[in-house]
């Protein structure tokens, strides 16, 4: 089976570092969670009944309503191989539960990666939409477009009351879930981080790692998202989280002068130690090798290291995690295995930019 482009591209385009505040936010994500009603939710249906959601889903797209997203790959997840699955997580386009409950599970994805629509996920359809840098309001705009032309194919389960139906709580209402990818080291380096994620979680906002919930916060990425989905407007919620955010942004370009201002030469040590580390490691785990690529990251915002073309360091966000590793070289690997790929992968990008 030839292998898709979207298991073998390292770089979705909403990766890519150009957006606004790219120093600060990695990417900006809107997710809709909605179902088809009269059908059972994925996880009590039938093979029968997921299957006649994700054919009532796929018709959308057949039918030429997205066009507007440009020429849409259809992916049915029974015709992936596990690595392909872990790719597509690592990369962000699906979730682990749609990767460990594939069946009758599909995709719906644009050219550039930005929407990705999963189908018999924990919900039957959930639309996301992708922007690089903080482009929070952008990205809802978008999600909220395409959520539009399913609704005017599929009646939606939908409540007077309670709003939009979902298979866990927490999602009933609107349905959505907004979130910024963060990267905040300068804040974790001057022991400010506890407090400004308490004061972001006392107003209704979670903080998660880099894969959403139960992820550990590694290489001082934090992603934000809002809790409440329920009693509050869909523009309510992005704009609470629109104003936080920027609040975080500033906080963390003030840390960083901070760094700057009182202790350059520690800094500079340390971003200088962390890129010789990785420029000669033979092997090198996957939370030192993140923890490493934050310092560098950090380096070429404070223009301590010009040299380095920070598109790169994206890149390798993904192509150093376990599928992609495989994916890359070919081949099952134990942990070694990885180690020692992940730190050859790293050794020769940082070659091609130095």
């Amino acid at each position: 089976m030839p292998k898709r482009k979207h298991v073998t591209t390292a770089l979705s385009q909403w990766m890519n570092g150009t957006g606004p505040d790219s120093d600060v936010v990695i990417s900006s994500r809107v997710r809709i969670a909605r179902n088809i009603r009269n059908l059972p939710f994925p996880l009590m249906a039938n093979p029968e009944q997921s299957n006649s959601a994700m054919e009532q889903l796929l018709a959308v797209a057949d039918n030429g309503r997205l066009n507007g997203l440009g020429k849409i790959e259809q992916i049915k997840l029974s015709e992936l191989t596990e690595l392909e699955k872990l790719v597509l997580v690592e990369k962000h386009l699906i979730s682990p539960n749609l990767a460990n409950e594939s069946r009758n599970g599909a995709l719906i994805l644009s050219p550039h990666e930005d929407v990705s629509v999963m189908i018999n996920e924990e919900d039957h359809l959930r639309i996301q939409c992708l922007g690089s840098g903080f482009q929070i309001r952008e990205a809802w705009d978008s999600a909220s477009k395409i959520d539009d032309i399913f609704e005017e194919q599929v009646d939606y389960a939908f409540d007077e009351k309670h709003g939009y139906l979902t298979s866990c709580p927490t999602n009933v209402g609107t349905g959505i879930r907004a979130s910024v990818m963060m990267h905040l080291p300068a804040l974790v380096m001057t022991g400010q981080i506890n407090r400004i994620l308490s004061a972001v979680t006392q107003v209704g906002l979670a903080v998660r790692g880099l894969y959403g919930e139960g992820s550990e916060a590694t290489g001082n990425l934090f992603q934000v998202s809002n809790q409440i989905t329920l009693g509050q407007s869909e523009q309510e919620i992005i704009e609470n989280l629109f104003q936080v955010a920027r609040q975080m942004i500033e906080h963390e370009r003030s840390a960083r002068s901070k760094l700057l201002s009182e202790s350059r030469l520690r800094v500079e040590d340390r971003i200088r130690r962390s890129y010789g580390i990785l420029s000669q490691a033979i092997i090198i785990d996957s939370k030192e090798a993140a923890q490493r690529l934050s310092d560098i990251r950090l380096g070429v915002h404070l223009d301590l290291l010009p040299e380095v073309d920070g598109l790169v360091l994206n890149e390798l966000l993904v192509t150093t995690q376990p599928g992609s590793l495989q994916m890359t070289y070919g081949d099952a690997m134990n942990a070694e295995d990885r180690d020692r790929s992940r730190a050859e992968m790293i050794r020769s990008r940082l070659a091609t930019i130095s």
